[in-house]
């Protein structure tokens, strides 16, 4: 299998590069590089460093807002998902998240004023190779197949590498479930965010491309495929001393804390099963879900990640070594926001707060005044609100926001709430009402919400309702939000969500807006990979054909 254009090379790029990255231990090996990463220490360094630095932190383009994966691409993703909006309009990213069209209580009509005017318009003309980094598509997908790359060189060198000791075979399995592991997650997101993609099995070293483009179906097939790998590898990890061992030297040091932190085989098997489930269910129209998918997210949730589980996460600290220590206020979910910060918490998420709910207490504070924004950038994200760093004190209520170093937590993958509401959502949606109710119950206790429990009797739609807004706010912040707005079937042109809260551009509160989104639901390939790398005969169609 031959490589994308795009990433050739760039692995070598990201290697020269992290001689600054003093909490990541490739540099502990002079900043290996993948021919003399071919022993125990420099393999182990190169497996740590390249995922967390090709996948999250380095890319040709970057500004520290867009640029790095969790102010980009996952910024892009909540604000397609209405929890935050921005005014700013690097890489159009005031745009993106612009509804087309907002109906105000009055029935006054404030269309998108940006140019181009509907989001297809410019999710197509962002799309450019010229735009260069201000092809707000480009992000996820670059760092995504960053990751992918780094996995497969990884996945070469254990095999090249001799490694030690009588648990010389478990090292090697642990190596191999990692890049596995990986691979699976970036192909989760390709297949989850783009229209199609590239199944590549080379790393960046191999000089031709691959322009065999496939569906996103055959790319989400391809993560199930490498995280039955990463499970069948956990499987050769026979000695539990060695497999802690090695596992303890790919995770950074200073993320082994928290829920982040070394995993057991079975916690890392339960995340795998989250991950899997999610696939199944974001990348379906919840009209459309048959019995057996949601009998198969349900299977796979019973075995997802426990509330007592580790799950893998990220935090910044003081050196930035993914996680840009100095734009923590800008870091997907470390943001706050308010008139002065980039991004701005969304009216519709803090209307989907229910009465009482204890973490917006904790967490959502009212600006001294109505964060009002220039109005040629948006029609939809003027807001009374922002959240708390650190929270306003409540013992045992979760916070959103932290810009102390190192204290906040970001979920990288799943997490035990995402598993618990698929769980409920499974059950909810096959009649199980009940006991769907009673685990929407359980991620409220475990958040600290402070809510009396739902109980027994409700209705399939009241119950559902209750999930909706669960997944909104236990799961805000997490790169969840836009997948669940669009098989909620909202984002379309026409669709809409109704009985919205909307702040007009002189103040006014408006409590049943309607917001037309028509937001694209799949991006479609970058032009910054095609026009290196077009498509080859028999590809599967690499544009969305919605317009």
């Amino acid at each position: 299998m031959k490589n994308n254009k795009i990433l050739v090379g760039i692995l070598g790029v990201t290697l020269s590069l992290t001689a600054c990255k003093k909490d990541l231990d490739i540099t502990n090996v002079n900043s290996p590089t993948p021919s003399s990463a071919q022993n125990e220490n420099g393999a182990v360094a190169l497996a740590q460093g390249t995922i967390y630095l090709n996948g999250f932190y380095n890319l040709k383009y970057s500004d520290g807002v867009y640029g790095r994966f969790w102010a980009g691409a996952m910024g892009f993703s909540e604000m397609m998902g209405d929890v935050i909006g921005a005014e700013a309009a690097n890489a159009f990213m005031n745009q993106i998240g612009c509804p087309n069209k907002v109906t105000l209580d009055n029935g006054t009509v404030v269309l998108n004023p940006s140019n181009p005017k509907t989001q297809y318009e410019l999710v197509r003309y962002a799309n450019q190779n010229a735009q260069g980094g201000s092809n707000t598509t480009f992000y996820e997908w670059a760092y995504m197949y960053n990751m992918i790359a780094a996995s497969n060189k990884i996945l070469e060198l254990a095999d090249k590498t001799t490694f030690t000791g009588a648990g010389a075979a478990t090292k090697k399995a642990t190596i191999q479930a990692w890049a596995y592991w990986w691979k699976g997650y970036a192909y989760s997101r390709i297949g989850s965010t783009y229209y199609a993609g590239i199944i590549q099995n080379q790393p960046t070293d191999a000089v031709s491309t691959n322009g065999k483009y496939v569906s996103k179906e055959a790319i989400i097939a391809e993560a199930s495929s490498n995280f039955d790998k990463a499970v069948t590898a956990l499987g050769a990890a026979t000695s539990t001393t060695d497999y802690t061992a090695m596992l303890g030297k790919l995770i950074p040091a200073y993320l082994q804390k928290g829920k982040g932190g070394v995993l057991t085989i079975d916690m890392w098997k339960r995340n795998i099963n989250t991950m899997k489930a999610r696939n199944i269910l974001v990348n379906t129209l919840k009209s459309s879900m048959t019995s057996s998918q949601w009998s198969n997210i349900l299977t796979l949730a019973n075995d997802g990640v426990r509330a007592t589980d580790l799950v893998f996460t990220a935090r910044t600290d003081a050196n930035g070594s993914f996680i840009e220590s100095t734009v923590a206020d800008k870091v997907g979910q470390a943001a706050t926001t308010g008139s002065t910060n980039t991004y701005k918490l969304s009216e519709r998420w803090v209307q989907d707060f229910v009465a009482g709910d204890k973490r917006k207490d904790q967490n959502v504070i009212t600006l001294a005044s109505v964060g009002l924004f220039n109005t040629d950038r948006g029609n939809s994200f003027n807001t009374r609100y922002s959240l708390k760093y650190a929270g306003t004190g409540l013992t045992g209520v979760y916070t959103y926001a932290n810009n102390v170093i190192g204290a906040n937590e970001i979920t990288i993958a799943g997490s035990y709430e995402e598993n618990e509401l698929m769980k409920a959502e499974a059950l909810i949606m096959t009649g199980q009402v009940d006991l769907g109710a009673a685990s929407i119950d359980a991620v409220r206790t475990y958040q600290g919400a402070g809510l009396a429990a739902l109980g027994t009797g409700l209705t399939q739609a009241a119950a559902y309702e209750q999930l909706r807004r669960e997944r909104r706010i236990a799961l805000a912040f997490k790169g969840l939000s836009f997948y669940d707005a669009r098989r909620w079937d909202i984002i379309a042109p026409d669709k809409s969500r109704t009985g919205a809260v909307v702040i007009s551009s002189t103040g006014v509160v408006n409590t049943n807006a309607t917001i037309v989104y028509g937001f694209l639901d799949y991006w479609d390939v970058p032009d910054n990979e095609l026009a290196y790398n077009p498509a080859e005969a028999g590809s599967a169609p690499t544009k969305n054909p919605k317009q």
